[in-house]
């Protein structure tokens, strides 16, 4: 791992149309868009952003698909000039650049996606050459939005597991966000990619459709919370599972080391959306683990970044170098988790 350096994640490349609105509306009824923005959207596109804006001293590349559209090449553009390599970023002639229409809105934070899988849908193994690249940490985002690596096979593999498979033997770190999908795919999508992925992101919904373990999220529970790591690390995961939730976040290892920490206390009317959040917390995370920090010290990050990107609409309009984010979190202060 030592000879390795960079981050090179990979899955799913979205513009994000936010539209800030009023209220959420009723079926047949109106609701009044005040702002609209376009902003990056989808686990890489995120997280590399993110970690750009980190100022993370390591190298950056992008995988996956886009349309050869408009939209395709200024999410191309926009990785170039934040430093982020696209080498890995193909055109695809047969479907357009995904895109979401995020309805956010003003007074609670809370948004709703609808969502165009466009060409990510058909990102797949043949667009990865995972042997020319020498990151250390492979990032792969989002299993459940991404039909081509999604699919079971009669083996009851998925090419996502193939592809994870593949960056563990090359000696990737591997490293695995999901989408929080309402529906009953989790185990069979899921489950055959735990054996290859080292460190698993997922909030308190997901971690629950895989293990069928409730956690309330106001009032964690810290034992049911270590039950619930422990089960998916009996369920294959090689190094580290983390959870996040809205008070704050949990992480556990293969070696019986649990970690808390609690969420930023924003004061009121400091968050301005929550769009991108769990990406930023992925960010943080990875930044320190990419640095080698201790996991206390990469959790502080995750939360303090994911608070940073909570103050503006877009995923990451509203973080700042890695000493600013901790500065803000240490300011606002954390909160307990009992």
């Amino acid at each position: 791992m030592n000879e390795r350096n960079g981050i090179a994640a990979a899955g799913n490349w979205i513009l994000d149309i936010t539209k800030i609105i009023d209220v959420y509306p009723k079926q047949d009824t109106l609701a009044n868009i005040s702002t609209q923005s376009s902003n990056n959207g989808g686990a890489p596109y995120n997280v590399l952003k993110d970690l750009a804006r980190l100022k993370a001293p390591f190298p950056l590349h992008g995988i996956g698909l886009v349309g050869n559209d408009e939209t395709g090449k200024q999410i191309k553009k926009d990785c170039e000039d934040h430093s982020i390599d696209t080498s890995q970023i193909s055109y695809s002639s047969h479907a357009g650049t995904s895109y979401t229409d995020v309805m956010l809105v003003r007074d609670t934070g809370r948004r709703t996606f609808y969502h165009y899988r466009g060409a990510n849908a058909l990102f797949d193994l043949q667009h990865i050459d995972l042997r020319s690249l020498s990151a250390r940490i492979f990032h792969l985002g989002y299993l459940l939005l991404l039909d081509s690596l999604d699919e079971v096979k009669d083996s009851g593999r998925t090419n996502a597991s193939v592809m994870l498979e593949e960056a563990r033997s090359l000696g990737f770190k591997t490293t695995v966000d999901l989408v929080s999908e309402n529906s009953n795919r989790f185990k069979s999508i899921i489950i055959p990619s735990l054996p290859y992925i080292d460190i698993l992101f997922c909030n308190e919904y997901e971690a629950g459709k895989l293990t069928d373990i409730d956690i309330d999220t106001e009032n964690p529970d810290i034992d049911k919370i270590k039950e619930l790591i422990r089960r998916l690390l009996n369920m294959g995961v090689k190094e580290w599972v983390i959870l996040h939730f809205p008070t704050g976040c949990a992480a556990g290892n293969t070696r019986e080391e649990f970690f808390y920490q609690g969420s930023v206390m924003m004061p009121e009317g400091s968050i301005i959306g929550t769009t991108g959040a769990g990406d930023a917390f992925a960010a943080g995370i990875l930044y320190g683990y990419h640095e080698n920090w201790p996991m206390d010290k990469c959790l502080e990050l995750g939360v303090s970044t994911a608070a940073m990107s909570l103050t503006q609409a877009g995923c990451s309009d509203g973080i700042g170098p890695k000493a600013e984010c901790l500065e803000m979190g240490q300011r606002y202060g954390y909160r307990k988790l009992k």
